[in-house]
Parts: structure tokens; C-alpha cells; sequence
């Protein structure tokens, strides 16, 4: 390293981590960048730096895995990098917001209630509204926590049994 490039170096060390202060709002405890803005930000920085340091450096400098700096670029390309919702080119076969928002809405349903889950999935593929299998659907629910209303329909029973007098 010469004495020239020693406080370009530095510079861009420092712009490195300015960035990841910048996107991460100071956080820098929980490390995840689900805004797409926040992830452009941080690869602008790291092909600005790129011409004085080696990615691996840069990578490293910033605490970020190589996988994830891959990712971002390939998402880059294809489409937008928020997390959510997902790229429908990079995983074809992932439920979009919408489906899942009608998966959620059937599951909640006060007019779906007798219906067990495997029931109500076959019958939305039926009637054209989500096309998900069971075990999705049943997934979805476990994960989410999507609790079935269930109302009893019959009064209550006695708490009381039957007395002789």
C-alpha cells in the first residue's frame, strides 16, 4: 500500500460505515435491512469503495455475508429489493400478499367455521380463489397463529346434574 492510497482507503472504509449507520438507523444490534432503499444505499456504498478495497474487505469492514450481498444484486436486477412482497421471478411458486390475505380471510371466516382446514383448502382451489395445498394452508395457520372461530351453537349444559328430591 502506498502512501498515496492509504487515505483513500481510509475514506472509504469510513463511507463504508457511514452507509451502514445510515440505513441501519443506528441499530446496529438487529442487523436486518428489509427496506429495499436501505439495501440500495448500502451497494452503492460498497461499489464506491470497490475500486480502493476487495469486496471480501468491504464485506467484512460491514459484517455482511457474501450470500447476502449476491442476493441483493441479483434482486437489483430483477426486480425491487424489499423484502416483501416477494420477486415472482426469483421464486415462481411463493403465495403472493394477496393470496395469503385471502387465505387468511377464509380461515377467518365466521361462514367457514365447520369446515376443517384441508376441507376449506380444497374448496377455495374449487371455487378459483387460492390454489395452495393443504399443507400450506396448514402451515400458514400454525405460523400465524390464525385462530379458527369456534362458537358453540347449543346452550350451555347444566353445571348442575340431575337431583332427586
Amino acid at each position: 500500500m502506498s502512501a498515496r492510497a492509504a487515505p483513500r482507503i481510509l475514506a472509504a472504509v469510513v463511507r463504508l460505515l457511514l452507509a451502514l449507520l445510515r440505513v441501519s438507523k443506528f441499530n446496529l444490534g438487529g442487523r436486518r435491512l428489509p427496506e429495499g432503499a436501505a439495501k440500495a444505499d448500502l451497494l452503492r456504498s460498497i461499489e464506491s469503495a470497490q475500486p480502493w478495497l476487495a469486496l471480501g474487505v468491504i464485506l467484512r469492514v460491514l459484517g455482511l455475508e457474501p450470500a447476502h450481498c449476491h442476493a441483493w444484486r441479483h434482486a437489483s436486477v430483477a426486480c425491487a429489493l424489499d423484502d416483501r412482497p416477494s420477486c415472482p421471478r426469483t421464486n415462481p411458486g411463493q403465495l403472493t400478499a394477496a393470496e395469503v390475505a385471502a387465505l387468511k380471510g377464509m380461515v377467518l371466516a365466521p361462514k367457514h367455521r365447520h369446515m376443517p382446514v384441508r376441507t376449506l383448502a380444497l374448496y377455495a382451489q374449487r371455487v378459483g380463489k387460492v390454489f395452495a395445498s393443504v399443507t400450506t394452508w396448514a402451515r400458514l395457520v400454525r405460523e400465524h397463529g390464525w385462530r379458527r372461530p369456534h362458537h358453540r351453537l347449543h346452550p350451555p349444559k347444566p353445571t348442575v346434574g340431575v337431583r332427586a328430591t
